[in-house]
């Protein structure tokens, strides 16, 4: 077992799903529900966005093939994408998207859109799980993968079922610092991907 690789897998999914982040914006589409209610959204949240990453997962790679998209270049795209979407993080414009998400939803419940997708399993998350499990050929990698992704899952759920505590505990300056922190280890992430990606076209 390539304890690099989980350890690096791990932190890859936790920054980029962001469970710290999505905790106040599910308090603000929950708000005045019942625990129970909260616990059965939090839960349907993260088995649908389960699904949808483990579908990518399998299928990612050989939809690549499919379209002649080589690793090299989704490393490449991706690292990009993560590169972006760090910079969001490093300058708050993420949260203001979810926020502006979740005001544009009047649906009662928001388990599907806009908490499973895009906010847990979005564009950024997508790319990480085929990077990832394109680093790791075979079932065991698929495993592996999959393995980290569910535990980053299961730490979301936690993190949604305590969003309200969360939210009062760090306050608005504790939320800005846990994420730019955040942010700052992605772009540094993002940056190595693209490096793979240069190196498997052996440019380096």
């Amino acid at each position: 077992m390539d304890t690099a690789f989980l350890i690096t897998a791990f932190v890859t999914f936790f920054v980029i799903m962001d469970p710290p982040g999505l905790a106040p914006v599910f308090a603000a589409l929950t708000q005045g529900m019942s625990a129970k209610r909260r616990r059965a959204i939090a839960l349907r949240a993260c088995l649908v966005a389960a699904g949808v990453l483990i579908a990518f997962a399998a299928l990612g790679k050989s939809i690549l093939g499919f379209i002649g998209i080589t690793m090299p270049a989704f490393r490449i795209a991706g690292g990009i994408l993560l590169f972006l979407t760090a910079l969001d993080m490093l300058f708050e414009r993420r949260n203001e998207r979810r926020q502006n998400r979740g005001e544009e939803d009047d649906h009662d419940d928001p388990s599907v859109f806009p908490m499973a997708i895009p906010l847990i399993a979005g564009p950024g998350t997508i790319a990480t799980v085929i990077l990832l499990t394109g680093q790791q050929p075979g079932w065991n990698g698929f495993a592996l993968v999959v393995g980290v992704m569910m535990a980053v899952l299961v730490l979301n759920f936690i993190f949604l079922l305590g969003a309200s505590l969360i939210d009062r505990a760090l306050g608005k300056t504790g939320i800005v610092v846990v994420t730019r922190l955040l942010g700052m280890l992605l772009a540094a992430l993002a940056v190595q991907f693209v490096l793979d990606g240069v190196r498997g076209f052996g440019l380096t």
